[in-house]
């Protein structure tokens, strides 16, 4: 089993920038591969971002790409997401997940999620 715990949401202006954490526990995620989805009100959940286990190939949504990046620190468990040039349009609850391999993470079809953190972009 592995346990996905995201930190770092907050409230942030527009053109500001957070970094969202996702530690696992459990079992090492050092040969899962990770992703970042989010979901605002009333729109279904979405992908952002994704990184395979191995030699850490990242995936984007082509509304983040270039201003997001997905990295990993195996020795760590942990996932980030840095967001810079945020915009108000990135609001929305942020989910980290885990699969076995890249496809199964952008399935969404994985057991392994995390509760989700609050992203809020002011304008």
């Amino acid at each position: 089993q592995v346990q996905l715990v995201e930190s770092g949401g907050g409230l942030v202006q527009a053109g500001g920038s957070l970094r969202l954490s996702c530690a696992a526990s459990g079992r090492t995620v050092s040969s899962y591969a990770m992703g970042w989805f989010r979901q605002a009100p009333g729109k279904e959940r979405e992908f952002v971002a994704a990184i395979s286990w191995n030699i850490g190939n990242t995936y984007y949504a082509d509304s983040v790409e270039g201003r997001f990046t997905i990295s990993r620190d195996n020795a760590k468990n942990t996932v980030y997401l840095q967001m810079n040039s945020l915009k108000p349009e990135d609001t929305a609850v942020y989910y980290c997940n885990a699969g076995l391999t890249v496809p199964t993470v952008l399935s969404q079809r994985t057991d392994y999620w995390g509760q989700g953190t609050q992203v809020t972009v002011s304008s």
